[in-house]
């Protein structure tokens, strides 16, 4: 038997967004709502919803953390092996989403991926915990596996090849950028009258306008 859900429902009340009252670049605009996203304290407001899809246009989706941001676009780090590297191998074309509730608002990102560079992925892994490097060697990630144990054998094992400090990167692990085409900024309004700005990018301008909720 189907569960009843339809009666749920929010007002959102919060905050308003206008063409005139947002930041001429998109990324200014991200960085004015991340930060207030950080000042609220939102649980890990990197967090992002990444979607990709195959040749066929078979799509996946998983929570990924954003790591860097600018002008040239999002970075996130993974294992080049997984589902989603894959993926993108066969079409460059993602999505991002992130989703603050406390705030009532959202971000998708649409556009394009390429690798970082070695040296800005090696950046990036030294930076990491000690446990989270080994994790990296250790995950043969989207592969199946036989059990957690063969997991936590493979960390103690990689303990006793790299200490601390002297953990390589691996050949199979780095960065992805997404170089974005388009910005949505939404804002949860009442009535679901909500706000949606939408920057799109053609050559190195940017232009905006509002969608219909």
């Amino acid at each position: 038997m189907a569960v009843d859900i339809s009666s749920l429902r929010n007002e959102y009340t919060r905050s308003s967004l206008d063409v005139d009252s947002v930041e001429d670049s998109p990324i200014d605009q991200f960085g004015k709502w991340f930060e207030e996203s950080q000042k609220l304290e939102i649980l890990e407001p990197n967090a992002m919803i990444l979607a990709t899809s195959d040749s066929k246009g078979r799509v996946t989706q998983r929570t990924v953390l954003l790591k860097a941001f600018d002008d040239n676009g999002f970075v996130f780090f993974t294992n080049y092996g997984s589902e989603k590297a894959n993926q993108i191998s066969q079409n460059p074309h993602v999505s991002l989403l992130f989703q603050w509730l406390p705030l009532e608002r959202q971000i998708i990102i649409t556009g394009t991926v390429t690798k970082t560079s070695r040296t800005e992925s090696e950046v990036y892994f030294k930076s990491r915990p000690y446990n989270s490097q080994l994790g990296a060697w250790a995950s043969q990630q989207s592969q199946e596996v036989p059990s957690r144990e063969y997991l936590e054998n493979l960390i103690s094992k990689l303990k006793l090849t790299y200490p601390e400090g002297e953990v390589p990167l691996p050949d199979f692990w780095g960065g992805y950028r997404v170089a974005p085409l388009s910005m949505e900024f939404w804002q949860g309004r009442p009535s679901r009258l909500h706000d949606r700005i939408m920057y799109s990018k053609s050559g190195n301008t940017w232009t905006t306008k509002r969608l219909s909720p």
